[in-house]
This record gives structure tokens, sequence and C-alpha cells, in this order.
């Protein structure tokens, strides 16, 4: 791993919960922690300075499920995270269809900006983003972070050429990080 990163971007759908394929996750009853996820974000809870959920949610645009649903899906999802010590300091979400090309919605730039406005000590440099998709790979790259791919096995294409590391799960990569 590139040597002092202090910065953690997280995708949620697909690395922190179960992705429904072919769906949205509309309510916290559908949500799912994919297996060791909680206690690899105990082990970040002590590696880095700040801990980012960057979250493209185009089910909202469509209808499926109302920014309060995501709301208190978010507000119950952090309570496990915190009762098992780990730790998110913001989650930023986009609810715009991928038509309407919003400069919020991933692979833009829009919700990293805006991490760097609430947190100015962020420094892209010093940051790693974690996702399942090339979408997350390239938002990664369009701010000069180090990408760590997690590869679900889906069969969806990704750009091989701008993934720095590539695991099977979050916990995986954590206890990499933590013999290192």
């Amino acid at each position: 791993m590139k040597e002092n990163c202090k910065y953690l971007f997280l995708d949620r759908d697909g690395v922190i919960n179960v992705r429904k394929m072919g769906g949205y996750i509309t309510s916290y009853s559908e949500f799912e922690f994919i297996d060791g996820v909680k206690q690899a974000l105990a082990i970040f809870n002590k590696i880095f300075d700040r801990i980012f959920i960057i979250t493209n949610q185009q089910g909202i645009g469509k209808g499926l499920f109302t920014q309060d649903d995501f709301n208190k899906l978010t507000l119950l999802m952090l309570n496990d995270i915190n009762e098992s010590g780990g730790r998110i300091d913001k989650v930023y979400m986009c609810p715009f269809l991928k038509e309407e090309q919003s400069l919020m919605r991933k692979p833009s730039i829009g919700m990293g900006l805006k991490a760097k406005e609430d947190f100015p000590e962020v420094d892209f440099s010093q940051s790693i983003m974690v996702g399942d998709s090339n979408t997350d790979m390239i938002f990664g790259k369009n701010l000069g972070m180090y990408n760590v791919f997690i590869d679900n096995h889906t069969g969806e294409p990704y750009d091989e050429t701008i993934i720095h590391e590539k695991y099977d799960s979050l916990i995986q990569f954590a206890n990499n990080i933590k013999t290192k």
C-alpha cells in the first residue's frame, strides 16, 4: 500500500453491504453487512484520520425510496459500525440519475470535492478509494487517489490499469494493512 495515506474513501453497495444486483437497497431491512466489514472498519478506525462513504443512490432519483429512507438506513448503519469499534466521519450521497450527468455522481469528483470542503485537511494524494466498480476507480483516479478494488466477481468489466491493489473483501484489505 502507498505510504502515508491518512484518508479513506469507501463505496457503500458491494463494499460495505451486500449489493442487490439489478436493484436498490431501499430500507435497513434489506441492508446486510458483508462478512468482516465491521471488523475491517474497526481496524481502519485506528489507521486513518478520516473515513468517508461516497455512494451513488439513483434509486432516490427513480422514486424507489426517499432521502428520508436513505437517512434512516444510514443512521442505523452508522450505529452498527460505531458499536463495533468502527467510525465513518461522513457519508456523501448522490441521488441523481446517471442521465443527469451531475458533478456529484461518481465517476465525477463532486462528492470528493465536498469532502475536501467539509474537511480541509484532506489531501487526495494521501487518500485511498475503495470500490467495487470501474466508476469508483475512475473517481479515485480523477482525484489522484490510490485505488483499491474489491472484486465481487460479478463479471462487470473494470480497468486494471487504474487499480493499485485488488482484494476479494474489505476485511482482506484491512488485514493486509494491519500486518504492514
